[in-house]
């Protein structure tokens, strides 16, 4: 016959407010029709979903009926939890009901593939069937939402990753109240600052986020942002690295108007942007760009600057590696292996900058590097053009 087949997915949560609000992940009762609550004696009861929140895998759900006093637990600060403190989880691995498993903390501040991943990483137990349940402390407070599992085998090898309660509080509430996240916006990307770029930088260790590229219909880009500015705090806050200031923005109430520390061109400034809000199709969880490619090697000749072969810009050149049409400068047509520039610089790649100053020619760019360099052959910034994404490098002669 033509039956539909109806697949059941079994995970865990928990019980926020008596009320009967309950957190789980959203991946437990995504493209769900019907969710149901199994209480630990056995009772089921219809829920509801009150939101979801895919960039966190979050999601709450009201249960309908019942008594309206269901026990609930209550969240502590994620903050708090140290390397090696014991945690336990609660939850219905492979579907076998209300199970207990303890650990500790094995590690923070985990990045496993999302926009906003923060996650604690532990060695509790946590298999197929836990996702979604809670992460206690030793008072019996809820400190992370057991999300993940790293597994070559599909069960628990000691390594499991959970929301941090600090994270997902806030975003539960906001969930419970509007039924979906208001998350704040600036429209720029960033990237991360190494070590031998804040050392081009004039700084004493890397830090700060810098500016790759600003959306022109964003607040950044109405408050002055430019490619090249390296944020160094945000709304009175130092920015630690990269992937600490989407959070930071994420977190602030939208229309508040913030104070932005950057430095451009070794200059400091401060900008004022007002937060907007992030439309949820941005998001979605981002992919990385781009993976390395091989770059065939060509002989180093006179054409060369710290290991780069550099060319005017030609038309035959542009169609050849496709050029940005708003690439100016010079491209790089060969990577010397061994150089310092192999795997940081990539054949196509326009340098538009050196030192901060524009090059049109390869004897200006190589007068400008190495003078930038100077005797101890310190790194020297180029600003790149990648197929129109813009990417501050540093380079070692």
């Amino acid at each position: 016959g033509d039956n539909p087949r109806v697949a059941n997915s079994l995970g865990s949560g928990f019980i926020i407010d008596p009320s009967g609000l309950v957190v789980t992940n959203n991946h437990v009762i995504d493209e769900a029709d019907e969710v149901e609550v199994v209480f630990t004696d056995g009772r089921t009861l219809p829920a509801d979903i009150v939101g979801v929140d895919p960039a966190t895998d979050l999601a709450v759900l009201r249960i309908r009926g019942g008594s309206g006093r269901f026990p609930s637990v209550r969240f502590g600060d994620s903050d708090a939890t140290r390397v090696g403190d014991w945690v336990i989880a609660i939850g219905n691995p492979f579907g076998l009901g209300g199970s207990l498993t303890a650990g500790v903390i094995s590690a923070r501040g985990r990045e496993i593939g999302g926009r906003y991943d923060d996650y604690l990483q532990t060695d509790v137990a946590i298999n197929r069937g836990n996702s979604g349940g809670p992460l206690f402390n030793m008072d019996g407070e809820v400190v992370g939402v057991n999300t993940a599992i790293f597994s070559p085998t599909g069960a628990s090898v000691g390594i499991s990753f959970s929301i941090p309660s600090n994270i997902a509080a806030p975003i539960i509430r906001q969930l419970s109240e509007f039924g979906e996240t208001r998350r704040g916006w600036l429209g720029v990307n960033v990237q991360a600052v190494t070590a031998d770029m804040a050392e081009a930088l004039g700084l004493s260790a890397p830090r700060g986020a810098i500016v790759s590229r600003v959306d022109s219909d964003g607040p950044a880009f109405t408050a002055g942002l430019e490619r090249g500015d390296l944020i160094l705090a945000f709304d009175g806050q130092p920015v630690p690295d990269d992937r600490r200031l989407p959070r930071m923005v994420a977190d602030t109430e939208i229309g508040r108007v913030v104070d932005v520390d950057i430095l451009r061109r070794g200059e400091p400034m401060t900008l004022r942007v007002e937060v907007a809000r992030l439309a949820e199709s941005e998001a979605a969880p981002a992919r990385p760009v781009g993976a390395d490619e091989d770059i065939t090697p060509q002989g180093p000749s006179a054409r060369t600057v710290f290991g780069l072969t550099l060319a005017p810009i030609t038309d035959a050149l542009r169609r050849v590696h496709r050029l940005h049409p708003d690439a100016r400068g010079l491209v790089v047509t060969a990577v010397e292996p061994g150089s310092d520039a192999a795997g940081k610089v990539r054949v196509g790649d326009v340098v538009e900058e050196i030192a901060w100053t524009q090059v049109s020619s390869v004897e200006e760019a190589r007068e400008i590097a190495r003078a930038a360099a100077g005797t101890g052959g310190s790194p020297v910034l180029f600003s790149l053009n990648r197929q129109g994404q813009y990417i501050l490098q540093s380079l070692r002669p």
